[in-house]
């Protein structure tokens, strides 16, 4: 997990591992692979904006499907994949809906969904939780704690919350005037 104050560079790290943004210094390494020089599309990244980007003209089951229509993944596998996902996010009745016709946390379970369809070695999520009520962030904590035991996929959560950190936190990087550094998890007593 990644904490900072707002305006400290939480989301130009994320933008920069994911690609969107160029590196002027230095390389990114997810594992032992560099790529620094690799576009977006080849980092094998999902991400989740802060808003979550959905499409207002596309149904849940489409936003689901998008990455996998995209790299012309067999209908059946998508629809394979669709159900999965629609199952781990608990999203099953929703999958006709248009984003207008969603909650909060609805939106933010779809927006995750899209960011795993491909199944990607990492994941980025910029403050997921942020804009949410305090019982739909409380629901979401068990889901994303569960999402990520069940995919094993790698996260990078960014937040400014504390309370983000202690419920979903192996370990806490913070950015603090251009730097960061590791802190621990819990504070020591």
């Amino acid at each position: 997990m990644l904490m900072g104050r707002t305006g400290s560079g939480k989301t130009t790290i994320l933008e920069t591992i994911a690609g969107l943004k160029h590196v002027t210094g230095g390389r990114i390494l997810l594992g032992d692979h560099d790529v620094t020089d690799l576009k977006p599309a080849e980092r094998n990244i999902g991400y989740v904006p802060q808003d979550g980007a959905l499409f207002s003209t596309m149904t849940v089951r489409e936003h689901l499907s998008f990455a996998l229509d995209i790299r012309r993944v067999s209908r059946p596998k998508i629809d394979d994949r669709v159900a999965e996902l629609a199952d781990l996010l608990e999203i099953e009745d929703l999958l006709h809906r248009l984003p207008r016709g969603l909650s909060g946390g609805e939106k933010q379970r779809v927006a995750i969904g899209r960011a795993l369809a491909f199944r990607p070695s990492t994941l980025l999520l910029d403050e997921p939780l942020s804009a949410l009520d305090d019982d739909t962030r409380n629901q979401l904590y068990s889901l994303l704690k569960h999402v990520q035991e069940h995919t094993g996929v790698t996260t990078l959560h960014v937040t400014h919350h504390m309370q983000d950190v202690v419920r979903l936190a192996d370990k806490l990087f913070r950015i603090e005037d251009g730097v960061v550094t590791e802190q621990p998890v819990k504070p020591s007593s």
